[in-house]
């Protein structure tokens, strides 16, 4: 039996997260500066003693949300089998959350907002209308940064790229502990010659790291 199956067969409602971090990287190009960012963010929680490990959504195949609702019943997606089940596993587990992408058209990336719309299997809904809701995820200490690299100089230019991370982690129940706009960059892993940068991202790590051994 799979880590998926496992967790539509027991009450993953009362499992509590451990004091570790999954990065996501959203990106579609390999070593870019969305993958170097996320690195040092990883590198951060790391040098404080908690374990960390990452995903690049490019690497998996999975659908965008279609809508089905069978996870109201089953409190997890079961309406696709695909990447995100892989997913789902290492969402539950860890507590801290990060999120990385590139500005694209002045959102986050396809591959990025398909993975946020396949966490609406998170909520649960009443029968109103409009429906009140809450989420599985929230009262359990989880906390997340986010990180966004735009060609542009103007913030203007970044759009929704932060917004459209932060506003669905924190309906989720969890804490955004800080986020890193990075602006002017798009040759790929160019931001390595931002010192600063890197440094910031490694910051960010680290105060993920020390809000989860609070």
């Amino acid at each position: 039996m799979n880590s998926f199956d496992t967790l539509i067969q027991k009450d993953f409602n009362d499992q509590s997260p451990k004091p570790k971090a999954f990065g996501i990287g959203g990106s579609p190009r390999k070593n870019g500066n969305s993958d170097v960012l996320l690195e040092h963010i990883l590198k951060g929680v790391r040098e404080n003693k908690i374990i960390a490990d990452k995903v690049q959504l490019r690497e998996f195949q999975y659908q965008a949300c279609i809508g089905c609702e069978k996870c109201r019943k089953d409190k997890i997606c079961t309406g696709l089998k695909d990447g995100m089940s892989l997913l789902y596993p290492r969402i539950f587990e860890s507590q801290g959350l990060i999120l990385v992408s590139p500005t694209h058209n002045y959102n986050v990336t396809a591959w990025m907002k398909a993975f946020i719309d396949r966490l609406y299997c998170f909520y649960n809904f009443d029968d109103n209308r409009p429906r009140g809701w809450s989420s599985q995820l929230a009262n359990q200490g989880r906390k997340a940064v986010l990180a966004a690299v735009c060609e542009q100089v103007d913030k203007n230019d970044m759009g929704f790229t932060l917004e459209a991370m932060r506003l669905p982690l924190e309906a989720l129940g969890y804490e955004i502990i800080g986020e890193l706009p990075v602006f002017g960059i798009f040759d790929r892993a160019k931001v390595k010659e931002k010192k600063e940068v890197l440094i910031t991202a490694s910051k960010l790590g680290a105060d993920l790291a020390k809000s989860l051994l609070r």
